[in-house]
Order: structure tokens, then sequence, then C-alpha cells
């Protein structure tokens, strides 16, 4: 048997959970997708997937091939590209995951002309406000903001972001403007409940930081709904600078107690510690951390 296609098509299916979803991946049929997956069970006298009718999941055994088979796979890509002199020219898939309104606008923005000029990079974009294993589905690459949990992840940070409380000129017309973080308790205030302390704010004043209790009507837990609803004139909200940039540009909001602002985020871009990274990612972090220096 051919081990490589077989790890190939293994691969795919752990990818997908799906032999269907794999074989158009591979461009082959699902036949052939799991004829490849039981020679390899076969090879290696071992059970990669439980199967039933409705599902196809890695078994222990298949967990720990797949992240072992993953970082081979692509050193024998990177290896065939060396050898057949294309390593100038960056192709193939890389496949990430990131939060929902970062990816849908700002990220996006940042891609294009990353794939402008490497045409034959094909980018797989998973947008999502849930952590995801990367390990476990696939993933070549993940934008994520905060102190990452994942003892098993390697991450370049690319910027720091701005957490900035920000309101609509409607808002404060009818309901007067805090002076001091303190007066936020008198007001109806937007809770993103994705972040920590959601209903604690913090600032800092004099070189000290200290939180004030907020609560309110709207809680989400998107940035995105929050500003939405900020700049609709419902309350005070408090969000990422990325989120709240295009409403502050418009005057749908304006910002408050930017002198006060204690909170940063973090941006990273994570790949797992037992990756090999290919040419093609290591361009796309490259890429992107050259973007937020404004190169």
């Amino acid at each position: 048997m051919d081990t490589i296609q077989g790890m190939r098509a293994f691969a795919a299916v752990a990818a997908h959970s799906s032999f269907t979803e794999a074989a158009k991946q591979i461009g082959i049929s699902t036949k052939l997708t799991s004829k490849y997956v039981g020679q390899l069970e076969d090879h290696l006298n071992a059970q990669l997937f439980n199967r039933t009718t409705r599902s196809v999941t890695l078994t222990d055994t298949g967990r720990s091939y797949y992240e072992r088979c993953l970082p081979l796979l692509e050193q024998f890509d990177e290896l065939e590209s060396l050898v057949q002199q294309r390593q100038t020219e960056l192709a193939g898939r890389i496949r990430i995951t990131a939060p929902t309104g970062f990816g849908s606008a700002e990220l996006i923005h940042l891609l294009k002309p990353f794939q402008t000029e490497h045409p034959k990079v094909s980018i797989e974009l998973h947008l999502s406000d849930h952590h995801v294993s990367m390990v476990e589905e696939g993933f070549d690459l993940a934008i994520r903001f905060g102190v990452l949990k994942e003892s098993n992840l390697v991450a370049r940070k690319l910027t720091d972001m701005r957490i900035v409380c920000c309101v609509s000129p409607e808002y404060l017309t009818q309901h007067g403007t805090p002076k001091e973080p303190a007066a936020l308790a008198t007001h109806n205030c937007l809770l993103q409940t994705t972040g920590s302390f959601s209903d604690h704010w913090a600032f800092k004043a004099k070189g000290r930081e200290y939180t004030v209790p907020v609560s309110g009507n709207f809680r989400a837990n998107s940035p995105r709904a929050v500003a939405h609803m900020a700049a609709d004139g419902l309350g005070i909200g408090r969000i990422p600078l990325y989120t709240a940039q295009s409403f502050l540009d418009t005057g749908k909001l304006q910002l408050l107690f930017e002198e006060q602002e204690a909170l940063s985020l973090g941006l990273y871009a994570a790949y797992p510690q037992n990756r090999h990274l290919t040419a093609r990612i290591r361009a796309l972090i490259d890429h992107l951390a050259a973007q937020f220096r404004g190169v």
C-alpha cells in the first residue's frame, strides 16, 4: 500500500469526521477513501476510527496517530516542493480559526493582500467565538485574543488591542455624561459575556487599578452585538477598539474615560507546538505581524 496516500485519506477523514467530506477534499471517491483508510489500519494493525451509521470519531490510538501524522505530511509536502524547485511560489491550504467579529471584518482585510501575492495558497477560515481544539479539528493556525490557556500551543504576539468604553451621542443627550467610571452604576451598561469580569469593569487612576460594578438590560457573547446596541443608543458598552472603530469613525459612538483605560488584549497567532510550520504558514504569520506594525 501507499502509506502517504493512506495517511492523507486518514487525516482528511479525521479533520472532517466524515468519509464523504474527506473524499471531496482530496478529490477521490468515498469508496476509495474508505479503502485507503482500511489499508492503513491493516498496515498498522490498529483501529483508528470508531464508525457508526451516524458518526466517525477517532479512537485514542487514532487521535495519537493523527497528532503525529499531520506534521509528517506537511514535511513531506514541503520536501516535494523543494525538490521540484517550487519553494519560491507558495502553494497549498491553510486552515485558520478566529473570533467571529475580528475574523469577519479586520482579518479578512489583512488576508486579502497575502492571497493576492500568493494566489496558489488556499485559505479556509472558520469563525467561532468558542475556542476549538486545533489538533483534533485540523487547524493550522488560530488567531486569538488574551492569555492562551493551552500549553500545547506556540504563540506569536501580533499586537495589543485596547478595550474601550463607548456610547452614542444620543444616549448622552438623554441620560447625561458620566464624569467618572464610578458613575456607571447609575447607567445602563451593555455587557459582553465572553470576557472575564463582564459585570466588573476595570479602570486605572493615579497608577492604581480598580473595578466598578456595572449592570444593564442587555448581554451578548459578541462584542459586535454590544457595539450595535450602543450605537443605537441603548447604553454604554466596553468592547475591543477594533470592534468600535467603524462606529467611532462615523460618529455613531464616542469614547469615554480614555485616560482611565486599564485593559488591553494581546492578539496572537497560535499553532500546535508539535507541528512543523510549512513555508506558507510561516509567511502568513510574518505577513500578519508586518500588517500590525504598519509595514
